[in-house]
């Protein structure tokens, strides 16, 4: 039987907002029904494409009887109000990673959504990703033995895109760990199957002019003896996306050609208020912005986040954009996987059945506090140079 399609309202209609929209047109499981944005630029567009409501406070979202669920892709300091604001009004959440900037507003989003009966959802990340996930029912199946040890590395550019000043304060949610770490530690966490029991991390802070950490390294234990090595650099260097096939982060091809480009374009916005500017008007509603269309072609392989091999004890799985490589005892195989239709499906996926179907989400409330007390311990290990227990 056909159920109504989820009426969500959308908290914050910058970054994260514009990566998921074309899941948004394109999935006909959704519809969105208002949204919140301090930009009067930005609620006038998303007046304009949706023809529905836009507020400049959240509350007066969370009010409106035609939202059942509340997107919130607000910047990661508000994450805890707003979600608690959404839950105060009966509101589902799906809310943007990192779930929230410490472990007690973690506790308070999980009880204010228990309270008021409420599912809670913490996504997109990329372990929703299909590669990620099919490797997840390989090890599952049973056939290649318990795994071992698993090995994330991404390089990129992420520590030159524009920026706002407090995405360049830790303290405010800001650098690689809360922002980048969270894909990973979510990504090795969901493979190995068992829950982290302790740590060592170190990061990198390397450019006094972005004093944020731009890089870190981690080494995960696992209460069922598995380990995770964890490494991120966001300099601008070297990329990763040459290990993956030449496929970027979002799905799509990348060339030689775009080498630097973030650097160079930075270098034309010498003050932190123009790098701002520059960042809103990429942004939904912003002077440069580019808009998406449900007719736009779909990405031609699925996400992910760099280069993962997950080490089990009869077969070495490694996930790529379009397919599984098991390199076996004596031979190896490909697992071919489908082209995407909706980029990040996913996150759709498993908030359909959490809110029609009852359905337990993997990434609920307990998952994304887990994943962020590992980015905490991460921050804290490397501040006191020791390993941290979980």
């Amino acid at each position: 039987m056909e159920r109504e399609p989820l009426r969500i309202g959308i908290v914050g209609l910058g970054r994260a907002f514009s990566l998921m929209l074309a899941t948004f047109l394109r999935d006909p499981r959704v519809r969105l029904v208002g949204a919140c944005d301090p930009r009067e630029e930005a609620r006038r567009q998303f007046a304009d494409d949706f023809h529905a409501p836009a507020y400049a406070d959240v509350p007066e979202l969370a009010a409106s009887p035609d939202v059942e669920i509340l997107y919130v892709a607000s910047p990661h300091q508000f994450h805890a109000l707003h979600t608690e604001i959404a839950a105060a009004h009966g509101k589902h959440v799906l809310v943007e990673k990192p779930m929230a900037l410490s472990v007690a507003e973690c506790d308070r989003m999980i009880e204010a959504c228990r309270a008021a009966n409420v599912r809670l959802i913490v996504g997109h990340c990329h372990s929703f990703d299909t590669p990620y996930l099919r490797t997840r029912d390989l090890i599952r199946s049973g056939r290649f033995g318990a795994v071992k040890m698993i090995h994330a590395v991404n390089y990129t550019d992420y520590l030159y895109r524009p920026r706002r000043p407090e995405e360049l304060l830790t303290s405010e949610g800001g650098g690689a760990v809360f922002s980048q770490a969270a894909h990973q530690v979510d990504i090795v966490r969901l493979l190995a199957g068992s829950r982290a029991v302790n740590l060592r991390a170190t990061v990198g802070r390397w450019d006094p002019s972005r004093h944020t950490e731009g890089a870190y390294s981690a080494l995960l234990w696992f209460e069922n003896g598995a380990y995770a090595s964890l490494s991120y650099n966001g300099y601008g260097h070297f990329s990763t996306d040459e290990w993956t096939g030449g496929v970027g982060e979002m799905g799509e091809p990348v060339s030689m050609d775009s080498y630097g480009r973030a650097r160079k374009r930075l270098d034309t916005f010498p003050t932190p208020e123009a790098e701002a500017q520059l960042k809103a008007a990429g942004t939904y509603g912003g002077s440069a912005y580019k808009a998406t269309s449900a007719t736009d072609a779909p990405p031609p392989f699925h996400q992910h986040f760099g280069p993962v091999l997950v080490t089990c004890e009869g077969a070495d799985l490694r996930p790529l954009p379009d397919s599984i490589v098991v390199y076996g005892d004596r031979q190896y195989e490909i697992v071919e996987l489908e082209q995407p239709i909706v980029p990040r499906a996913e996150v759709i996926d498993e908030l359909y059945d959490a809110v029609r179907c009852e359905k337990p989400p993997i990434h609920d409330g307990n998952w994304a506090k887990g994943t962020l007390e590992i980015c905490v311990a991460m921050l804290e290990s490397s501040q006191l140079g020791r390993e941290v227990l979980l």
